[in-house]
């Protein structure tokens, strides 16, 4: 069985290759633009004006200190209208005839992104550009590791209210394409993506290979065995016992087919054959 996980990378890039192609060049690199954010780190130079060259990190206000014109608002702006906004500054106070600025990002610090749970590198990641996706997050972390399941939960805010979302993602790369690209938001400062532990089962008595086992999608009593190596010599199908935890929190013990799907956390237990 192919695990879900190991096309990740993969998949990832080939929807954000799809997501490219809706847009036209000029549209994509619009909305593909970083955006400046407190904690980052730029340098300004000015052509031909070496003395005016300044390496500084955005305040948590937004503002740099920049030689002749002081305190600038450049948080929240492109770097586009960063440079712009310095230039405009410089010909307006009559400081540098036809200033030619550029705006170099060193390091991003002001928009990030935290990835938690069951992934292979979780931790903060700079949100580069203003079209970062789940899957382009995901992919940063490494992906989903071995233990990690199908559903992820994203939370953060979009217009100043708590935002939660919760995104089964095979559906992302299904083949309905809308609803993937519908599922596969846009990720902005502040957001933390948890990625949920794995569906367990767990197999013991007369099996080859007993033990915890990942559950996968729509798992049956039959596949579950099969991936404990099947029953040993003194197995027997009419002996097997599924302990499950109700509702209620007691666990119920009942006599499954071998056609029934488990669920996550029951115990299967293989009794020994009394002939």
């Amino acid at each position: 069985m192919i695990r879900f996980q190991e096309l990740l990378l993969a998949a990832a890039l080939g929807l954000g290759a799809l997501g490219a192609q809706a847009q036209t060049p000029s549209s994509a690199a619009a909305a593909a633009e970083y955006r400046l954010g407190a904690g980052d780190v730029v340098r300004v130079i000015v052509y031909q004006n070496p003395d005016l060259t300044l390496e500084t990190r955005v305040s948590e206000t937004g503002v740099i200190s920049f030689p002749l014109l002081g305190s600038v608002r450049i948080g929240g702006l492109a770097v586009s209208a960063a440079e712009k906004l310095i230039a405009d500054g410089l010909r307006n106070g009559n400081f540098v005839k036809a200033p030619q600025v550029t705006v170099v990002l060193l390091q991003v610090k002001g928009n990030q992104a935290s990835v938690l749970g069951q992934v292979n590198r979780p931790g903060r990641y700079p949100i580069e550009t203003t079209d970062m996706r789940l899957t382009d997050l995901l992919a940063n972390a490494g992906g989903v590791a071995t233990t990690g399941g199908d559903l992820l939960v994203l939370s953060g805010t979009r217009d100043g209210k708590p935002y939660r979302l919760e995104v089964d993602l095979p559906s992302v790369f299904g083949p309905n394409t809308d609803a993937g690209r519908a599922s596969d938001v846009i990720i902005q400062n502040g957001d933390v993506l948890w990625v949920e532990r794995a569906p367990i089962v767990y197999i013991y008595g007369e099996v080859q290979r007993p033990g915890p086992m990942r559950l996968e999608r729509g798992m049956t009593v039959m596949q579950a065995l099969a991936s404990g190596g099947g029953l040993n010599q003194r197995g027997t199908e009419r002996g097997i016992r599924v302990h499950r935890k109700g509702a209620d929190g007691k666990v119920q013990v009942v006599q499954p087919g071998m056609d029934d799907s488990l669920k996550d956390g029951d115990v299967v237990y293989v009794k020994e054959s009394l002939f």
